[in-house]
C-alpha cells in the first residue's frame, strides 16, 4: 500500500505543478488585459493612474504571496524529509532496553540540522547491553556521512562479535572503508590527499558492555570517560555521589593510528540497580558562556542526582537546560548526553578483581 500512495502521489505531482502554475499566469493575464482593453487604463487622470496602480499593486502582491506560500510548503516538505532521514540514522532510543532505563539527545552546532557529528546508540544483544558514544572530528552537517559509517557498522557488529574488542576492529575498519571512498570522490586524480580534511579525519569512541549481572566492560578511542551516577544513600548520609568510571588514559582516536595488536577491554566493575552512567561527548564540557567559562559538568551533574529517584530523563533535561543557559542557547559544538540507569532488581555476587580480556 505504501508503493501505490507513492506512485498516486508522483501521478498528482504533475497536476499540482500546473495549478501552481495557473493562478499567477491568470493574474498576469488579467492585469495586461486591463492595460490593453480596460478604456480606464488608456486615461491619463490622476483617478485613472490612482485606479492603474492599484490593480498592478493586487496583482504584485498576490504574485508574491502565491510565491510565498509555494516556498513555505517546499521546506515544509524538506524538513519533513530530512528530518525522516536524520531519525533513521540517529534514531530515538527507546526508554527501556533489557533492564535498563534510558535517555539520551544531541544538540547540533549548525543551525537548522538535527544532527551533526555526535553519535551514540545503545543495542541489546546476547553478550550484554552495548553502548557506543562518539565524536567525529568537527561538527554539524560535513560530519553525518562518518556518523552514518560508524553507526551503520555498529549496529551489526555489535550482535555479531562476541567480544568487545573485535566490535571496535569491525568499526575501525569501516571507517578506514569509508574514509578512503570520500578520499577518492573529492580527489579523483590524485587519490588520497593527504592535506585533505579526509586525511586528517578521525573519531573519538567509546564503547560499553553492560551484562545481566551488572559487570561493565569498556574501551576508549581518546574519547571522554561516563560518569558513574549513584543515587542510593551514601554512608555519610549524602544523595547522590558522581564519579568518573576510569582515569584510566584511553587509546588513540580512531583514524590517525591503528589500534594496537593486542586491545585491552577492562571490567570497570558492577553497576548496581538504582545507580547510572552518564555518557557524553566534549563538546558539553567544552561549551563556555560569554565570558569564555567552561560549562561545570561535574557540579551540574551531581546536583542533578540528588533529586530522587535518579531518573534518566529527569537528568538529561536539567543537564541540556543548564548547558543551553549556560551558552546563551548557541552551543559552538555538537553536544550529546546519553543516561542510563540499572533498574534489575537481581544482580548476582560481584567478581573479586577487575578482569581484562585481549582482544587480537
Amino acid at each position: 500500500m505504501g508503493l501505490g500512495r507513492a506512485v498516486r502521489r508522483a501521478d498528482r505531482q504533475p497536476l499540482r505543478r500546473a495549478l501552481g502554475l495557473g493562478l499567477p499566469t491568470v493574474w498576469g493575464a488579467m492585469a495586461i488585459t486591463y492595460k490593453m482593453a480596460c478604456p480606464l487604463a488608456q486615461q491619463n487622470g490622476f483617478c485613472a493612474r490612482i485606479v492603474t496602480c492599484t490593480v498592478f499593486f493586487a496583482v504584485g502582491t498576490g504574485l508574491i504571496l502565491h510565491v510565498r506560500t509555494g516556498l513555505r510548503r517546499e521546506i515544509r516538505q524538506i524538513r519533513k524529509v530530512a528530518g525522516a532521514a536524520q531519525s533513521v540514522l540517529l534514531r530515538p532510543l527507546p526508554p527501556r532496553i533489557d533492564g535498563l532505563n534510558v535517555a539520551a539527545a544531541q544538540v547540533s552546532a549548525d543551525r537548522g540540522a538535527s544532527i551533526g557529528g555526535d553519535l551514540y546508540e545503545v543495542i541489546a544483544t546476547e553478550h550484554g547491553v552495548r553502548v557506543v558514544m562518539g565524536d567525529v572530528r568537527g561538527h554539524g552537517l560535513g560530519a553525518i556521512g562518518t556518523v552514518a559509517a560508524v553507526l551503520g557498522s555498529f549496529r551489526e557488529a555489535g550482535y555479531d562479535e562476541p567480544e568487545l574488542g573485535c566490535v571496535l576492529r569491525r568499526l575501525e575498519r569501516a571507517l578506514a572503508r569509508h574514509l578512503r571512498e570520500r578520499g577518492r570522490a573529492e580527489h579523483p586524480s590524485s587519490g588520497l590527499d593527504t592535506d585533505s580534511p579526509v586525511a586528517e579525519e578521525f573519531v573519538t569512541l567509546l564503547l560499553l558492555e553492560i551484562r545481566r549481572d551488572g559487570a561493565v566492560y569498556a574501551v576508549n578511542c581518546g574519547h571522554p570517560w561516563p560518569y558513574l551516577l549513584r543515587g542510593h544513600a551514601e554512608p555519610s548520609g549524602v544523595r547522590g555521589r558522581v564519579e568518573r568510571l576510569s582515569c584510566a588514559e584511553p587509546l588513540p582516536p580512531l583514524g590517525p593510528f591503528p589500534l594496537p595488536a593486542e586491545l585491552p577491554v577492562l571490567h570497570y566493575g558492577q553497576l548496581l540497580p538504582g545507580e547510572g552512567l552518564l555518557l557524553h561527548t566534549d563538546g558539553v564540557e567544552d561549551a563556555r558562556d560569554a565570558q569564555g567559562r567552561f560549562f561545570p559538568l561535574r557540579a551540574a551533574l551531581t546536583e542533578a542526582v540528588r533529586v530522587q529517584p535518579l531518573s534518566p530523563q529527569s537528568v538529561l533535561s536539567a543537564l541540556f537546560s543548564q548547558v543551553l543557559s549556560h551558552t546563551g542557547g548557541m552551543p559552538a559544538d555538537d553536544i550529546a548526553l546519553l543516561v542510563l540507569r540499572n533498574d534489575r532488581t537481581r544482580v548476582p555476587a560481584q567478581q573479586p578483581h577487575p578482569v581484562a580480556h585481549q582482544v587480537t
